[in-house]
């Protein structure tokens, strides 16, 4: 089995493939360890398959697994994963913006620290500053914040993960930013290290300011697993408590001053009674509470089907291609 394994997604890079595999094969011999590459097309429209397929013919320990469609780049991470056999697995892009010659730094830094996963932080990233560098600096602020896994580049995809880790991680929607967080969740350490960043050559990015919808809704959903996945009635009953515990003691309130007035002719709140915006209010705050308690107790229910059930993938792989010797490896 190999040392390393390094997971590649693409999607329609083209005239980025070639070039990476001749960069990882520059880089990977020198590190004194045993490895694979491993690259999976997400579906791609402009003949990185075919490219790719027929790499395995020249690249040593190269494997290429074709998704049957565009699952987007977690389910092609997560392909990756599962066929991973390395007992470190390092994940990068395929349009070279990360630089495959700072793998060593990442495998030093587990090294040195004993991290479970280390992340790779562009510091100089060469990406335009409003568009792309400062709603990243906001975004990795704000994960940070929500998940308590302080790192300044979330958005690295240059990543190294012990296997044993990631295993236990599984991913959905747009997560693959999040698995440091996932990790940490699960009882691994992570830290960061420094790493290159260069302008993309070829080709065009798959990132935008469109997905920033989709990715604060994973670090809702994030959230929720970190803190409340084995207990979300903490989450809802709070909610609920929010909303009918202020309910509950304006009807107190109103029924004390109604009853003040009949008992001893005092007004103090006494017209709150007759007016029926404060009625109505006391009633919906009581029935929004009982509400967040009922989705709370439906939560429980469900998180333990969740964890007694079997997952399912979120991919289905077309056909995997690799090279004579690769496969002559994983047959010996």
């Amino acid at each position: 089995m190999p040392e390393l394994s390094i997971v590649v997604p693409m999607y329609n890079e083209i005239e980025n493939v070639d070039l990476l595999c001749r960069r990882l094969v520059e880089v990977l011999p020198g590190l004194g360890r045993s490895y694979e590459i491993i690259l999976v097309d997400d579906g791609s429209s402009d003949g990185t398959w075919e490219r790719a397929r027929e790499l395995t013919r020249e690249v040593d320990h190269l494997r290429v697994i074709r998704l049957r469609r565009n699952f987007g780049q977690t389910a092609a991470m997560s392909a990756g994963f599962h066929h991973a056999r390395g007992a470190v697995i390092i994940t990068m892009d395929a349009d070279l913006q990360n630089d495959p010659e700072d793998i060593p730094l990442l495998l030093k830094r587990m090294e040195e620290t004993g991290a479970d996963v280390v992340s790779g932080w562009r510091r100089e990233r060469k990406d335009p500053f409003f568009s792309r560098r400062l709603p990243s600096i906001l975004a990795n602020m704000l994960i940070s914040r929500i998940t308590g896994v302080y790192l300044h580049d979330y958005g690295c995809t240059l990543k190294a993960y012990r296997r044993e880790v990631i295993a236990d991680v599984h991913l959905y929607g747009e997560m693959h930013r999040f698995i440091p967080a996932l990790a940490n969740w699960v009882g691994g350490s992570v830290d960061e290290v420094v790493v290159g960043h260069h302008p993309r050559r070829f080709g065009k990015s798959k990132y935008g300011l469109s997905r920033t919808l989709r990715v604060i809704l994973d670090l809702i959903t994030v959230k929720f697993l970190l803190h409340y996945s084995r207990g979300p009635m903490q989450m809802f009953g709070k909610l609920g408590a929010l909303f009918g515990v202020p309910g509950l003691l304006l009807i107190v309130f109103m029924v004390a001053a109604n009853g003040s007035y009949l008992l001893f002719g005092t007004h103090l709140g006494a017209g709150l009674i007759k007016r029926p915006f404060w009625v109505m209010t006391s009633f919906m705050l009581i029935f929004f509470g009982m509400q967040f308690i009922s989705i709370g107790l439906l939560a429980e229910v469900q998180i333990r089907t969740y964890h007694e059930s079997q997952g399912k993938p979120i991919y289905v792989v077309r056909e995997i291609v690799e090279s004579a010797e690769s496969a002559e490896r994983a047959g010996g």
